[in-house]
């Protein structure tokens, strides 16, 4: 450890400015339209498109497109009707510069429900559309913005064809897997194409949910009677339930060498579902008999997201959580960007991390999980 004798203090208790630090925010939102994937999307699926433009939009609500709540619930108006978009790559980069992000990691907006769409080749159609789409007019490293591979959960093999066409792509970096109103869960072995192609490519996988009312667990939330019960529980137990389902049918012993993530759900859950994945474990080992180490073993590199951060009124408690959870090289930053209930880096940046962590969680972790270098290059291209 270096020490400044002059000011009698060790450098390790100067806190690095935020300004000095590489952030790479992995959870960032562009805004599809059927206006814009119309023109990159199958016959005669362009057609359904064409016909829902200009349908006044609510948020992330549009029939045939992006089913919304709005029928089960009184509605009034709120500001997340008009929430922000941002509509190019440009006005990325500038917002994004203005809360010190230095790279983005980008989700859809709308295609966030694409699991309720109930035709499996009118959604295996969108996905190749909004990913033909962001190619085109969105990712660039230069401008440190990188796309994931939208996920079909209705058609795996066309997924797996969409990873292996952009497996070499510099501005894609990894596979977003919708988990809004999913039937069946992540685990099951119909996704095997999706994760033998993933794998091949070195392609991450991101578990990404949003509030939705669906009849398939955990989504049968129309027990609450408020959107205050239905929000709190719909990320975080979509992600839970998620988890398990893929720790039980063994994707991460058949597939070794993937890397998984999960955003918008925060961190506070994560020792919880640890613990007691292992204590199952003990009890009922019988049942999954492929694994050969308890269950946190296999979730020891799975990567969580920070947003929406938990705010405690000891943010120190924020610090024990990510012990607990031996994340110091598994969190990582996100903002939800530019969602209304974005977090700001600054807003983690209050949490009193040692200054070799916070390099972690705002930005060296995810160049390891995406495996890029500091400028958001690929690395290993040929």
């Amino acid at each position: 450890m270096s020490v400044d004798t002059s000011a009698g203090t060790s450098t390790e208790d100067v806190r690095e400015p935020l300004s000095d630090l590489l952030v790479v925010d992995t959870d960032v939102h562009v805004h599809e339209s059927p206006e814009l994937l119309a023109p990159y999307c199958d016959m005669p699926w362009k057609v359904a498109l064409e016909t829902i433009i200009g349908t006044p939009e609510r948020y992330l609500d549009l029939p045939g497109f992006s089913p919304g709540n709005s029928a089960f619930h009184a509605r009034f108006p709120t500001a997340h009707e008009r929430s922000r978009v941002v509509h190019t790559p440009e006005q990325m980069r500038q917002e994004l510069t203005s809360i010190q992000v230095d790279i983005g990691i980008l989700f859809p907006d709308h295609l966030l429900k694409l699991a309720l769409l109930t035709q499996s080749e009118y959604a295996a159609a969108i996905a190749r559309a909004y990913n033909a789409w962001l190619v085109d007019q969105w990712t660039s490293p230069e401008k440190g913005l990188l796309g994931l591979v939208v996920a079909c959960p209705q058609k795996p093999e066309d997924t797996a064809r969409e990873i292996e066409k952009y497996a070499k792509h510099p501005g894609m970096v990894g596979v977003y897997l919708p988990c809004a109103g999913l039937d069946i869960m992540w685990g099951s072995r119909k996704y095997d194409p999706i994760y033998e192609a993933a794998q091949a490519a070195h392609f991450p996988l991101l578990l990404h949910s949003v509030l939705v009312t669906h009849p398939v667990f955990p989504f049968n939330n129309h027990g609450f009677d408020t959107n205050f019960g239905r929000h709190l529980t719909s990320h975080t137990f979509s992600v839970m339930a998620n988890i398990v389902h893929m720790v039980e049918t063994g994707v991460m012993v058949r597939y070794p060498d993937l890397k998984f993530a999960a955003t918008e759900a925060g961190i506070g859950w994560v020792p919880f579902l640890w613990w007691k994945l292992d204590k199952e474990y003990m009890e009922l080992r019988r049942d999954v008999p492929f694994l050969t180490e308890p269950p946190s073993h296999y979730l020891k590199d799975f990567y969580i997201c920070t947003q929406p951060i938990e705010e405690p009124e000891d943010l120190g408690d924020l610090v024990k959580m990510v012990e607990l959870m031996h994340g110091e090289n598994t969190v990582i930053f996100a903002s939800d960007w530019p969602h209304h209930d974005f977090d700001h880096p600054m807003k983690l940046d209050q949490v009193p991390f040692t200054n070799e962590v916070r390099r972690k969680i705002l930005g060296e972790n995810a160049l390891r999980l995406f495996n890029i270098d500091r400028s958001g290059r690929r690395l290993g291209l040929d």
